[in-house]
């Protein structure tokens, strides 16, 4: 009777041990599951802010003035016309830390971009759109600079085929 006792509870040792790291797998695995959606969150935001500051630059009808905004706060309500402009719906937490994004400015200090204050490892390394090309290089999420350039995006228009006859690009 002695020597069954001892096989069973050999038996739920193992079986725990088994369990265990299972569980530390698959909560690894998930973990790395959430860091890649945080990742393209991180991206889609990052790219909303640099569109925003763009819009912000090129201005309206009204404002042709060309000059960034001083706070991110202006792409919500563009204070250089006297009706309700929004350039961002809202202003979008950095996802991976959950605190605000850190702005980028430049030597006037206005503010040409963003960028998050992460120090975690990017899982992506290739596969970014032409004007993101430095991110492949990114040690850490901090690295990843979302900047508006005026000049690059004038470059890429021009370096863009003409559409065929008949057929308008999409706005």
């Amino acid at each position: 009777m002695g020597d069954q006792r001892g096989a069973a509870l050999l038996g739920v040792l193992f079986m725990t041990v088994v369990l265990g790291l299972g569980a530390g797998v698959a909560g690894m695995s998930w973990q790395t599951v959430v860091q890649r959606a945080k990742e393209e969150e991180l991206f889609y935001r990052g790219d909303q802010y640099r569109r925003a500051i763009g819009s912000y630059f090129k201005g309206n009808r009204v404002s042709r003035t060309n000059v960034f905004p001083t706070k991110l706060e202006e792409l919500l309500r563009d204070p250089r016309v006297p009706f309700k402009v929004r350039h961002l719906r809202k202003l979008y937490p950095d996802p991976m830390t959950g605190k605000e994004w850190e702005p980028i400015r430049d030597s006037g200090g206005k503010i040409i971009g963003v960028r998050s204050s992460s120090d975690g490892i990017p899982f992506r390394k290739d596969g970014f759109p032409e004007h993101y090309q430095d991110f492949a290089k990114a040690e850490n999420y901090a690295d990843w600079r979302f900047i508006y350039s005026p000049e690059a995006e004038k470059s890429q228009q021009e370096a863009a085929p003409a559409p065929a006859a008949g057929i308008v690009p999409a706005p």
